[in-house]
This record gives structure tokens, C-alpha cells and sequence, in this order.
């Protein structure tokens, strides 16, 4: 049996090469040697060498390894088989294992091992080849892996957008283009330029819209219409039946004065017997008036220190710096009988080429210190609901009724006693202003309660990725008056964004999430259309509510910018400033405008939400983040708001004809805040920052340590449970910056977990019925940081009064440490609930609690 001659062997061949020798049988080796063997290795086919004969004989095996060239997809690659032996007589098979060996050199010895340098070489280098490979291998994997992330993946949404460090990812079904978070700006901002915002505002502010009227129940139905003619996935309305108060106009309110024998006499004209405060309790009452500037806490604590005690006596007060409930509550604390509120010349502006209020105008407002309908406090007013014979308890048990400044001037001449401070005087004629008291008048008011119905037109874009997360916006659609600036603007960049957003939805935009936009109804009643639907919805829009943005009380002025909001959003809010030009100043971004030179924006710009904005109740009642943006006036405030000159000309006439200019950049900017709500694909809330909340009051809270631990108390429980809950951020943020961006399940467990933290603060231990601000942060009631820190004040006497006032009631004993330790209980369990909800996992709580 002839054989190939075998080809030289090269020094290339890998060592590790596990080779196999087959003996042949004795009838089949080649007459001259007595064994071969075969060389295996993937260039070349088997071949056979001559060598030198064992001495020693070998049994025969059952069957025999051979290796066998695989043609066709797999050439160039030997296979290992098994064969069985052939039938037939049995051929003696010997096995043995070998040392491969190339051909020897002339003259060489048989027998005795060759030495090849360059093999010897090739043996020591072979780590550091398998080292350089795996090194190179390893940078071009992580080379295209980062490459690969910023291309289109199919894992996220049917448009991929991303924010400025480009993290986002594309869906499955995508046949747009990229586009980027600058494509989306640059989209929305030329879908917005085509609007008619100056023609809806004036339009809407043209129209009767008095909740429950004729006039409100059509523009209702314009408002359902404009949303229906737009792309929008859900069209829908609520309807409320609420508890709202009016005038009675058989029976107007009306003031007397009242002699030295108590006779009534002559009546002071009230000019205006639309002007009421709804919700003032009804009756009449009789006293002497005493002047209290704008009736806060600290005002009435200063009439006392200067000898005159409220209690007994209708006070005269100032419109403006609090809002009229926290007037008609903090004078009904002090023991007052009634309460009479008026607009002062001083606090609006004195440029003339400014408009100003009319001297006989008077100002209207509601004086709940609550939101929603009164009469059904926690629960939904709707037609079928059994309501509970109930009230809230922010109603009052006083009357009060706005007074115009020419009424207040007549007032104020015949008052008596030590002169009001110098920064209580005002710019009516009667200067300076007395504290009084004075002579008596006669207070009556008639109001009556109805039962009205209210609705809320909702529309939605549905998001493609999470569309049971919404993001909501909202602007109030009824005004007492033509209500321009008090809701007008709002309206009008509600349906703006509407027509825009559904056109970038024509030219492929989509969301992640969904956007629910809402006309509200009832707002001049104290946000009664968004209460009543977050009582009615509360279990669900908990869960799902990502955020709310308000759009009312927009523009007032075009000077300062303020921004009334949780928290978790001041981080968005100062992103989306950066990229929003200024409507007065050319070449500036709006965040360059209010930028202040010696103080942190912030502290310039950020402010906390406040009761008389619809965006409070969303977060100190539901546990949703909430804003509220407004452009204000740099010296004075806007004074035509909640009176019937709010119209369409003063309000342009006020911003110099810039009105257009500033209600588009309130739109750019809620527009921007909205895609990046609702399209980052982690959700851009900054969970971390209520632990800077407490560490602020912190310091104000170490003030007592000594006072407390003379008593054998203490406040570290409080501090642990802040720690926990800044650990709990901490390791939820590596967590996040760790993963896999792509992991669509993975993400949507940490936005569940980012979008549920202001709902992490909403105190468990108290009940909605009777504290339905539950926030420890904002709300009200002996549960919230702010009632720990009034109560710790009482530790020290002179801070007893000062406490009182600041939480609307009348100082008691003192500090009581069985209140203490409830208040403490109440304040650190909810924060420390928030820590371990952050954290994720039961498994995964890690705290020092």
C-alpha cells in the first residue's frame, strides 16, 4: 500500500494539537517499517511517517478512531468518528500514544530526539500571542458595543428620542428617521409658531364663564369640540355636582354704620353686589372696626404688642401676600367677628403709564381654607355619591365681604387709636392710618348655597411605552369677570399645546407616556373641578400619574418668573429654562433672565406650592409632583386679578404689548417640560431632593436638642431616618446608572419607583377624612414637619405666641411631650416609610433605623 510523502512540517503548527496514533494491522504495514504515523492537522490531509517498531505486540480493540477531511460547509475541518469494524475476519489493531516528530535532518541519528529552535521559540511566544489576541478581541467588542448603543435598537418606541446625553432607544415597529431630543425641540417649536394664542385669549375673556351659568355651558362644549377635532386618542368629560355659594340678589349684602347707641345707621354703598368672598358664613354682625394690614399671624400679633386686642372687633384688611381664606381663618383664631377686605393703592404700581385698579373696583375671592367642594370634604361629588352630613372644616364661622378702596378710605378716616406702623401705611387719603379701634358698623351677608354642575373636559395623546403613566396638564377654565389673566391664558396655551402636540403625533411623534390634557371647571371655588376628580380617581391616579403641570396665573406681569413646585422637578425646571429664549431680553435663555447675581436661582425663582394654586392639591392631596409657572410684575402685583376689569385690554396694555411674546414662552417651556415628562426614557424627577428639604430644617431643628434632652428627649430618630432615606437615593441611582438602559422591564421598575416618591410622603397614620393633606412636607396638620417645628418653639416662652400664629391657632398650655412624641412618631415613620419604598425589595432595605 503506497503513501503520500508527507510534507515538511511547519514551525506554525500548533503545539497543543492532540494527536492519535493508529497502528495498522501487521498485513498492512509497508514491508520495510513496522508502524506509521499519522500526522492530523487542518491545512493538509493524513499522512503517514515511517518510524521504528515498538517491541512489544498489542491486543486487538472492538473498533477504531480515524479522522476523516469534512467536505462542503465545514472543509477545512477534521472530524473524530467512531466505525464499527467491518464483518469478516478480525484485523489486530494496536494503539499507542506518540510523540509527534518531523522529518529528521540528514546525517542525523535515528532515534534520537531533534531539536528545532525556531519550534522552541514558537512554544515560549504562544501566551503572549493568546494575551494580544484576547486584549484586541476585548477593545473591539467594547468599541462596538458603545457604538451599538447609540444606533437604533429595537427596544423601546416607535420614535426614539433622546435627551442631551443622547440615552434612548428606538421601538420595534419604528420606520421614522432618529429623533433626537434637538429634532424634537426644533419640531415643536415650529409647530408652536403657527398658533393664534393672542386671538384665543382675547376671544375666551370675551365670554360669560361663571361656573354652573349659560355662558360656561357653551364654551364648554367649544372646548369638546376644538379637542375632538384634533388627533387625540380619548376625548371624554366629568361631571360634578357641587355645593357652590352666590350672592343672593334679592337679599345683596350690605355694610351699615352703627351710632353710639347701637342703632344702624347710615349705609356704605357697596358699588359692586356681584363682589362677594364665597363661602363666608352668613349672618350678621356688629363691632368696632380695627385696621389689621394684609390679617396674618404676625399682624395680629403686632396689634396686641401695641395694645389693641382683635378679639370682638371687625378687622379691616389688606388684599394680597396671603390669600383671603388664610385671612378670614387667622382672624376667626384671634377672636374677630367678621372681616372686610380691600385693594390698596400702594401695593400695585405707580407707573403711569401703567393701568391701575379704579378706586371703586373691589376684589373677589373665596374664603375656604381647603380645596374642592366643602360640603363633601374627602369624597367625589358625583350625582349618585350618598354624602355624609358633613363640612369641611376650613369653612368659617365669620362673614366677610370684599370692599372696594374707596369704601376702605371712608372707613379708615374715622378710626381712632395708636398709628399703624410705618410699613402699614398704604396710599389711600386717610394717611397715616390709625389701628383703631373705631366706630361701629353692620356687617350682613346673605350668600346661599347651590347645587351645581360642573365639568372637566379631558383629552389624550396614549403613550406607546408605559400608557398607564400619564402626565397631566391643566388650566382653569371658569373666571368671575372676563378673567384674562386669571384664566384666559391658561386656556388658551391648553389648546395651543393640544393642536401642537397632535400635529408632531401627524409627523411621527410619540410619546412614551401618555398626555392627558384637562379644561377644569370650578377653579374660582378653590380648585373644586381638579379636587373633586382627583377624590373621585385618587386610587388610580396615584399609581399612575407621573406629573401635573398647572397653566393658571401664567402671566401677570413679564418682569420676574416664579415657579411653584415640588421638589422633585426644581432639577427639569432649570434644564428646560437653559433652552427657552427670554421674551424680553434678546439674545438671552429664560434661565439667564432670572438668574440673580449674588443668590442661587433657586432661591430667586423656586417657590412652595400654595393652597389657592390647583397644582397644590395634586401634591399635598394625591402625592403627585405638581408646578405652577408664572410671569409676574418686578415691583407691584397684577391688580386687575379677580375683579371685573381682568380683561383682555389691560392685561396687554400692563405688558406693553409684549403679551403675545411672554404667553409663547410660557408655552415653549411647559411644551419642552411636557416631552421630557413624557419621553425620557427614565424619568427625570430628582428623588434625592426631600432629603435636602429635611437637612434644611435641620438646623432649626438643632436648636432644641438641648431643651429636649434636659427633658429626656431626643430628634436622632429623625436624623436616622433622613440618613436612611439619602442612602436609600444613593444606591437607587447606582443602581440605575449600572443597568442596561434597553431592559424595558428594568426601567419601568425604576420609574414606578421615582414617579410613587411624592406619594412615599402623604402620612399613612392619619386619616384622608380628617387631614386630606397628608403631606408631612406641604400639608397641614399635626403630622407635618412644619407642626413639629411650631410645637418645638414652645420650649422657649417667648416663642409660644409667635408658634401659635404661625399655625393658625391659639396658644395652649405650652409644650406637651406626650404631643411631642406622637408628632415625632407621625413625622419619622413616614419619612422612614419613604426610605424603605425607595430602596426597592424588602430583601434589598438597607438602613441604620
Amino acid at each position: 500500500m503506497a503513501f503520500p510523502s508527507p510534507p515538511f512540517f511547519s514551525s506554525h503548527t500548533p503545539n497543543s494539537l492532540l494527536l492519535r496514533t493508529l497502528y495498522l494491522p501487521h498485513s498492512y504495514q509497508h514491508p520495510e517499517d513496522h508502524y506509521f504515523q499519522i500526522l492530523l492537522h487542518p491545512l493538509f490531509q493524513s499522512h503517514v511517517y515511517p518510524a521504528h517498531p515498538p517491541q512489544q505486540q498489542w491486543s486487538p480493540q472492538p473498533s477504531q478512531t480515524i479522522y476523516k477531511r469534512v467536505e462542503g460547509p465545514s472543509q477545512g475541518r477534521l472530524e473524530e468518528e467512531e466505525e464499527d469494524r467491518e464483518e469478516g475476519p478480525e484485523l489486530p489493531v494496536h494503539f499507542c500514544p506518540m510523540e509527534l516528530k518531523g522529518p529528521e535532518p540528514l546525517g542525523s541519528r535515528p532515534g534520537l530526539p531533534v531539536h528545532i529552535p525556531w519550534a522552541e521559540a514558537g512554544r515560549r511566544a504562544a501566551p503572549y500571542l493568546v494575551l494580544t489576541a484576547l486584549l484586541i478581541f476585548t477593545g473591539a467588542f467594547l468599541l462596538g458595543y458603545v457604538a451599538f448603543r447609540g444606533s437604533c435598537q429595537a427596544c423601546g418606541d416607535s420614535v426614539l428620542v433622546v435627551s442631551e446625553d443622547g440615552n434612548y432607544e428606538p421601538g420595534p415597529d419604528s420606520r421614522q428617521g432618529t429623533l433626537y431630543w434637538s429634532d424634537l425641540q426644533a419640531m415643536f417649536l415650529r409647530l408652536l409658531g403657527k398658533g393664534h394664542l393672542e386671538d384665543t385669549i382675547r376671544q375666551a375673556s370675551l365670554r360669560e364663564r361663571v361656573a354652573g351659568s349659560a355662558g360656561m355651558a357653551a364654551l364648554a362644549q367649544d372646548i369638546l369640540a376644538a379637542l375632538s377635532a384634533h388627533r387625540l386618542d380619548h376625548v371624554w368629560t366629568d361631571t360634578h355636582y357641587v355645593g357652590l355659594q352666590f350672592p343672593d340678589r334679592e337679599h345683596p349684602n350690605t355694610l351699615h354704620w352703627v351710632d353710639e347707641a347701637g342703632k344702624m345707621g347710615e349705609q356704605l354703598q357697596l358699588e359692586d353686589p356681584d363682589v362677594y368672598c364665597p363661602y363666608s358664613a352668613t349672618g350678621n354682625v356688629t363691632g368696632s372696626l380695627v385696621y389689621a394690614h394684609y390679617g396674618r399671624p404676625e399682624d395680629l400679633r403686632e396689634l396686641r404688642a401695641r395694645g389693641v386686642d382683635p378679639a370682638g372687633h371687625l378687622l379691616l384688611v389688606r388684599a394680597g401676600v396671603t390669600s383671603f381664606a388664610q385671612k378670614v381663618a387667622s382672624a376667626q383664631d384671634s377672636g374677630a367677628r367678621g372681616v372686610l377686605i380691600y385693594p390698596d393703592p400702594a401695593d400695585f404700581s405707580h407707573d403711569p403709564h401703567k393701568p391701575g385698579l379704579a378706586r371703586h373696583q373691589a376684589v373677589y375671592g373665596h374664603v375656604h381654607l381647603g380645596t374642592g367642594d366643602p360640603y363633601t370634604p374627602g369624597f367625589p361629588s358625583f350625582n349618585q355619591t350618598q354624602f355624609p352630613p358633613v363640612a369641611s372644616s376650613g369653612l368659617p364661622s365669620i362673614p366677610a365681604q370684599p370692599i372696594s378702596a374707596a369704601i376702605a378710605d371712608q372707613l379708615l378716616r374715622k378710626l381712632k387709636g395708636p398709628v399703624a406702623p410705618h410699613k402699614w401705611q398704604g396710599a389711600l387719603s386717610s394717611f397715616p392710618y390709625p389701628l383703631g379701634p373705631g366706630p361701629a358698623v353692620y356687617l350682613e351677608v346673605n350668600n346661599h348655597r347651590t347645587s351645581t354642575p360642573i365639568r372637566n373636559i379631558f383629552g389624550c395623546i396614549e403613550g406607546v411605552a408605559e400608557p398607564d403613566h400619564y402626565v397631566v396638564i391643566g388650566a382653569q377654565r371658569d373666571a368671575w369677570g372676563p378673567g384674562a389673566a386669571k384664566s384666559a391664558v391658561g386656556t388658551a396655551i391648553l389648546l395651543e399645546l393640544v393642536r401642537t402636540f397632535s400635529s408632531m403625533v401627524s409627523n411621527g411623534f410619540r410619546p412614551r407616556r401618555s398626555l392627558l390634557f384637562i379644561s377644569w371647571d370650578g377653579g374660582d371655588f378653590g380648585s373644586v373641578g381638579s379636587t373633586e376628580w382627583l377624590e373621585g380617581y385618587l386610587s388610580i391616579l396615584h399609581l399612575k400619574a407621573v406629573a401635573y403641570v398647572s397653566l393658571d396665573n401664567a402671566v401677570l406681569g413679564d418682569d420676574k418668573f416664579h415657579a411653584k413646585t415640588s421638589p422633585l422637578l426644581i432639577n427639569l425646571i432649570e434644564s428646560v429654562l437653559k433652552q427657552v429664549d427670554s421674551p424680553n431680553h434678546s439674545g438671552q435663555t429664560l434661565f439667564e433672565q432670572v438668574m440673580p447675581v449674588n443668590t442661587s436661582w433657586d432661591a430667586e425663582v423656586i417657590q412652595p406650592l400654595s393652597m389657592d394654586s390647583s397644582a397644590y392639591s395634586f401634591t399635598a392631596f394625591a402625592g403627585v409632583p405638581a408646578v405652577e409657572f408664572s410671569f409676574l410684575e418686578d415691583d407691584q402685583a397684577y391688580p386687575f386679578l379677580h375683579t371685573k376689569e381682568d380683561t383682555y385690554e389691560n392685561l396687554h396694555r400692563m405688558l406693553r404689548g409684549r403679551l403675545p411674546a411672554v404667553a409663547q414662552a410660557v408655552a415653549q417651556l411647559v411644551g419642552l417640560l411636557l416631552i421630557r415628562l413624557s419621553h425620557d426614557h427614565l424619568l427625570p424627577l430628582d428623588f434625592g431632593r426631600y432629603g435636602d428639604v429635611v437637612l434644611r430644617h435641620m438646623g432649626t431643628l438643632n436648636e432644641y436638642s438641648g431643651d429636649l434632652k434636659a427633658r429626656g428627649l431626643t430628634l436622632q430618630w429623625v436624623y436616622s431616618a433622613r440618613g436612611d432615606y439619602m442612602r436609600a437615593a444613593e444606591k437607587l441611582r447606582k443602581e440605575i446608572y449600572s443597568s442596561e438602559e434597553s431592559d424595558e422591564r428594568l426601567t419601568r421598575m425604576y420609574n414606578v419607583r421615582i414617579m410613587r416618591v411624592e406619594f412615599y410622603f402623604l402620612s399613612q397614620y392619619v386619616s384622608p377624612a380628617d387631614f386630606p393633606f397628608r403631606h408631612i412636607f406641604l400639608g397641614h396638620g399635626d403630622h407635618t414637619l412644619g407642626a413639629l417645628l411650631d410645637h418645638l418653639r414652645l420650649l422657649r416662652p417667648a416663642g409660644a405666641e409667635a408658634a401659635a400664629g404661625a399655625a393658625g391657632w391659639t396658644a395652649g398650655p405650652g409644650f406637651q411631650e406626650s404631643r411631642f412624641r406622637r408628632q415625632l412618631a407621625l413625622l419619622t415613620w413616614t419619612l422612614q416609610g419613604a426610605a424603605n419604598a425607595l430602596g426597592g425589595d424588602v430583601w434589598n432595605i438597607d438602613n441604620n433605623f
